[in-house]
């Protein structure tokens, strides 16, 4: 589109013209950063998020930056499953079509309502509303948009879900519940997910930073750690949205392990990880 790449991580030169996309909130942080990115290759964004204002200003911004309008603002609640059918359905009206899903949005650790340090206490003392929440929003919210976009990409043959994870010690470290439960069943819901739709068209992988990115206005200041930049995921996020990732399906791949210096396909060779989740061969499968 023309537009200058000032990134940390360079985007690389890859087409998403006439990519339709939805980012669940892109609408601030790593999310705005990877439509800003995917905007930049030439795809159409639709930003769902449940914050109404928050999600119209970062559509502007995206409508600003293009010099056209590129962006659509749809306010979604995804533990509502007819909106996020809803979110489907606005991106084919106004877009003709809805090629990719990034499955963004996630409760964390803090935010209002959360004590200055955050949710990152042992499991017995964790508010129970507040973990009831995050599984919720982070497991079944992830669901829900999943099965909408699903039910429109099974119509026409195709589409990508990317779901952003988390790094691997957030799954067994002290004081990582829920949040790192919830990544975890993020994981298995892209491996199940992924053989499900084997052989349709339709692949699903998942994404991180690769540790804290500098994208959480509430993470307490801390001179001693060394935060991610925020589009430390962009390069990935493009390649993933494109066809060049048509045969990655069930893959987990680390932002901060992009190398610029490669061409991209190497690149997102050289940050897939393996699986969290290793299937174990055994004479039975019954469990």
């Amino acid at each position: 589109m023309g537009l200058a790449d000032l990134s940390t991580f360079p985007i690389p030169k890859i087409s998403l013209d006439g990519r339709v996309v939805i980012m669940t909130g892109g609408d601030r942080g790593l999310g705005f950063s990877m439509a800003t990115a995917l905007m930049r290759c030439g795809a159409r964004l639709v930003i769902a998020s449940n914050d109404s204002d928050a999600c119209t200003q970062a559509s502007r911004e995206l409508d600003k930056l293009a010099g056209a309008q590129c962006s659509l603002a749809v306010t979604t609640d995804i533990l509502c499953l007819d909106q996020c059918r809803h979110a489907v359905q606005r991106a084919v009206e106004v877009f003709g079509q809805c090629d990719v899903l990034f499955n963004n949005a996630r409760r964390f650790m803090r935010g209002p309502g959360l004590p200055p340090q955050g949710n990152s206490l042992p499991f017995y003392e964790t508010n129970p509303d507040i973990y009831k929440q995050t599984v919720q929003v982070n497991v079944i919210g992830t669901f829900f948009m999943a099965r909408a976009a699903v039910e429109h990409f099974r119509t026409k043959g195709s589409g990508k879900i990317i779901n952003v994870s988390t790094s691997r010690r957030n799954f067994s470290g002290p004081r990582n519940s829920p949040y790192g439960v919830t990544k975890a069943a993020i994981e298995s819901e892209t491996l199940i997910w992924a053989r499900d739709l084997d052989g349709s068209g339709i692949t699903v992988n998942s994404l991180l930073p690769g540790g804290s990115a500098d994208a959480d206005p509430n993470r307490p200041k801390s001179p001693d750690k060394i935060l991610l930049p925020v589009d430390v995921m962009d390069p990935l996020a493009v390649w993933l949205a494109s066809n060049q990732s048509d045969s990655a399906n069930g893959c987990r791949y680390v932002g901060k392990l992009w190398d610029p210096d490669l061409m991209p396909d190497d690149a997102a060779e050289g940050a897939r990880e393996e699986p969290v989740f290793v299937e174990q061969q055994t004479a039975s499968t019954d469990t």
